[in-house]
């Protein structure tokens, strides 16, 4: 592949994949707890965190992407301190570029593990816990194994939604090479130069390769997790 792609369309891949992979690995534990908590748990305030969580999808992606400008950019109410305490930059980063992909991605991802979750029988959860088992203890006993299957379906999902950002990470980080032009950002920077269509058809090509390889080894890996499950 390095022979096939230039080294800046390369870069572009493989910054894609270190943003996409960093955005699922950091916002996985958060997914898991907020549907865990939206499936289970009556709280006040439910629908609003519900409302909250899938506010990305509803919003247009620029309106998010100027949203995180304004609460990470060095100005911003969390960017400033980060800044100023830490030394920590995230606007106009590729670490901005992770975040923005994770704000974007994890509605799906929770969306498909509360479903997982709420497949499961609750009484199969109190049965444990009467036996004097704690809560977390039932969790990771009980509930994790069997919602597996949905937690890779919802890891993967949002793998590739992160994979496909645009919208917000342009807005957020802007359109830099080598520090946060992204796979996708790559693609609208050929298509806007005359004549690089064939650039731009050849990391079309690497995002439909990448994107069918994730959905096929997901679908072997939660098939060959629910057969473990079932004992077979």
């Amino acid at each position: 592949m390095t022979g096939w792609l230039t080294p800046e369309e390369w870069q572009a891949v493989v910054l894609s994949l270190q943003v996409s992979g960093l955005a699922v690995v950091c916002s996985l534990p958060f997914g898991i707890f907020i549907a865990y908590a939206l499936a289970r748990w009556n709280f006040w305030g439910k629908a609003l965190l519900n409302g909250l969580v899938h506010l990305p999808l509803i919003l247009p992606p620029v309106v998010t992407g100027y949203l995180l400008l304004l609460t990470f950019g060095k100005r911003g109410a969390v960017g400033h301190l980060l800044d100023q305490w830490f030394g920590i930059v995230i606007a106009f980063r590729w670490t901005g570029a992770a975040v923005a992909a994770a704000v974007m991605a994890f509605p799906m991802m929770v969306r498909a593990i509360r479903l997982a979750i709420e497949a499961v029988d609750p009484k199969l959860e109190q049965a444990a816990a009467t036996l004097g088992a704690s809560r977390p203890w039932v969790f990771v006993t009980i509930t994790l194994p069997m919602i597996l299957p949905g937690i890779i379906a919802g890891t993967i999902i949002g793998f590739a939604k992160a994979m496909g950002e645009f919208g917000a990470t342009i807005t957020f980080v802007s359109n830099i090479p080598g520090q946060t032009q992204t796979l996708s950002l790559a693609i609208y920077n050929f298509l806007q130069i005359p004549g690089a269509e064939a650039q731009a058809m050849r990391l079309v090509w690497v995002a439909i390769a990448i994107a069918m390889t994730a959905l096929l080894l997901s679908e072997w890996v939660a098939q060959s997790v629910a057969r473990r499950i079932a004992g077979k």
